[in-house]
């Protein structure tokens, strides 16, 4: 880069103003949602009062599945891969509607406040603990992640040090989640996901003018061969092609979008299942709004370098992936003060709003899931708010202190995006298995959930570790550089260089769009073949609140009757007792008892 442009890279008085501004907002939407919530119970705490509306929950549904990961991550895999990743848009089409009918039906009817407490409603605690337990070390183990990349995108344009930056960040989060709750955080999430889209269309509109228009950026991308959409290869080993992105993609978007808590929390905050299933519509289509915005960005980037411009990693410019876009937004707009303000604001607007998301989801898990689900202690409501609200700080600090890892170890990367997908896997698998397979007993969910732990974290960790010793290579598209200056550094020479892999355990070689879909299809195999060999359950002894509607249809015809007893939810599984078959659950609960009473059926068969 010129030297004489170095100053480019650093912000204005300007673009620090509208960074603050959207940190002092946050931090404002704490304080006003504080004061209402002074007098609020635990729930409308967590739950915001079950009577949140349909914009905020929407845009709050988009920011728990779009992270600053996403906006500088999908650029550079557009910008290295082409554009075959694109067609994830289509998947998640499919994946609404398959959430809509066949999975969130069940947790509107539940009207639980935990996911994972559906797990022992249906199987047992044991159940129950081990995927809350998975999801709790996803989320630690991720909110490392989203602070530091983009903590290291505004240290790459500002010159400030990367820990500073994320205390900022860490700081700012805790204390508008810690104070407002989820009103907070929705409300909050909804102003950060339209600073995150204002900022990415400025840019990438900025960035097609600069290039000469719509017409001259698809013109460049067709002669890098960026431009792919069929690929219909075969092979699970090829990174991007319509099978591995469109079934491997649209099972993890699924598996996140139906079970996770960090949604299902959101779901549990609507007034009704209609109005659920209309924030999970608007979810989808702002989604893929934005992550087409993002793949044409990639190739906004790959025509604004595409000679006689350099690549800037081939001249150790830029060391990472991740840099190309905030080094395009201060080459293209550093002197268009406010810009690169705009831009860094989007990015940790998101980064905000997924680390907000995971904190309050995760103190609903630690709460309901492990005080109340496997210690079965019942803390009145100052303790429990104080139990959520401590939380939060400790995960905060939790997330600031892995920086100081994350940085170190570069492997951490790949290695955490990878456990995030096979803990979706997992979860997903379970989840189908307890509304879908109703035969399907306790050891059975167990056992499926431990043996698609192990196999697809298996494939995961080997495959990361095949990539950092240069047994697998990513096979990024060629980038020209007989017009670079000599100095093409050695490094990222390299990158184009693949070693012959048919010495790689295949299951290493997986496309990482594959490692849900492992999860969910050994959960599955594994947990109905282990029902059956210890005895299946009687589908006609579950109650039918636990299983989706659309397998009622095919039900057994019902030869119970019903004993109707109501007790605290926390003594339910002791009353219902070892003589009730897994499954004979929760039958109804009302708006007006669902914290504290549950009115649960007993189900006996009767021989007629």
């Amino acid at each position: 880069m010129d030297p004489r442009s170095a100053e480019r890279w650093y912000f204005h008085w300007i673009d620090w103003t509208l960074f603050v501004g959207m940190l002092t907002v946050s931090v404002g939407a704490g304080l006003w949602h504080h004061k209402k919530a002074r007098n609020a119970n635990t729930e409308d705490y967590l739950l915001g009062g079950k009577d949140l509306k349909l914009f905020p929950v929407s845009a709050s549904l988009v920011a728990s599945f779009i992270s600053g990961v996403t906006i500088l991550g999908t650029p550079s895999e557009v910008y290295n891969f082409g554009t075959q990743y694109w067609i994830t848009v289509i998947s998640l089409v499919f994946s609404g509607i398959i959430v809509v009918n066949v999975y969130l039906p069940v947790f509107t009817t539940l009207k639980l406040n935990s996911a994972y407490e559906y797990l022992e409603l249906r199987f047992n605690r044991s159940v129950r603990i081990l995927i809350s337990l998975i999801f709790v070390v996803d989320v630690v183990m991720y909110q490392s992640i989203v602070v530091y990349v983009p903590a290291l995108a505004l240290s790459q344009v500002s010159g400030i040090d990367i820990h500073l930056i994320g205390c900022m960040v860490c700081l700012t989060c805790v204390f508008y989640t810690v104070l407002g709750g989820l009103r907070a955080v929705v409300w909050t999430d909804a102003l950060q996901v339209g600073v995150m889209v204002t900022a990415v269309v400025v840019v990438t509109g900025l960035g097609t003018y600069e290039v000469g228009g719509p017409s001259a950026v698809w013109q460049k991308a067709q002669d890098a061969g960026r431009i792919e959409f069929f690929n219909f290869e075969p092979s699970p080993y090829t990174r991007h092609t319509v099978w591995t992105v469109f079934f491997g993609s649209g099972l993890y978007c699924t598996a996140y979008i139906a079970v996770n808590q960090t949604m299902v929390q959101r779901y549990s905050s609507l007034s009704s299942t209609k109005v659920c299933k209309q924030a999970v519509g608007w979810f989808i289509a702002g989604t893929i709004l934005f992550i087409s915005l993002c793949c044409w960005c990639g190739l906004v980037l790959l025509a604004w370098w595409s000679p006689p411009k350099c690549d800037p990693r081939a001249t150790g410019a830029l060391v990472a992936d991740d840099q190309l876009l905030p080094a395009f937004v201060m080459e293209i707009a550093g002197k268009l003060h406010g810009v690169p303000g705009l831009f860094i604001a989007g990015i940790f607007g998101a980064a905000l709003s997924s680390l907000s998301v995971g904190l309050n989801s995760t103190s609903v898990v630690l709460l309901e899931d492990f005080v109340k689900g496997c210690f079965k202690l019942k803390p009145n409501e100052k303790w429990a708010t104080i139990f959520v609200k401590s939380v939060v700080v400790i995960l905060g600090l939790v997330a600031l202190s892995l920086i100081f890892i994350v940085e170190k170890l570069g492997g951490v990367l790949s290695v955490t995006n990878s456990l995030a997908a096979v803990a979706a896997g997992v979860s997903f698998g379970v989840f189908t298995l307890g509304m879908l397979v109703p035969w399907t007993n306790s050891k059975g969910a167990f056992v499926g959930a431990v043996a698609g732990f192990l196999v697809s974290g298996w494939a995961c960790l080997g495959a990361n570790a095949a990539i950092s010793s240069g047994s697998i290579v990513p096979k990024k598209l060629p980038v020209p550089t007989d017009h670079c200056p000599a100095n093409v550094t050695e490094s990222f020479l390299k990158q184009f260089e693949y070693p012959n892999e048919d010495d790689v355990f295949p299951l290493y070689r997986l496309s990482y769009h594959c490692f849900s879909g492992i999860g969910i299809v050994i959960v599955m195999a594994v947990g109905s073949l282990v029902s059956w060999m210890t005895k299946p359950l009687d589908p006609s002894t579950i109650n039918k609140d636990l299983l989706s509607p659309v397998i009622y249809r095919w039900l057994p015809e019902q030869r119970i009757y019903d004993e109707v007893c109501t007790w605290n939810r926390e003594d339910l599984p002791d009353r219902l007792g070892p003589s009730v078959s897994a499954g004979a659950g929760l039958a109804d609960r009302s708006p007006s008892n669902s914290i504290s009473r549950i009115t649960a059926t007993r189900h006996v068969s009767t021989d007629v």
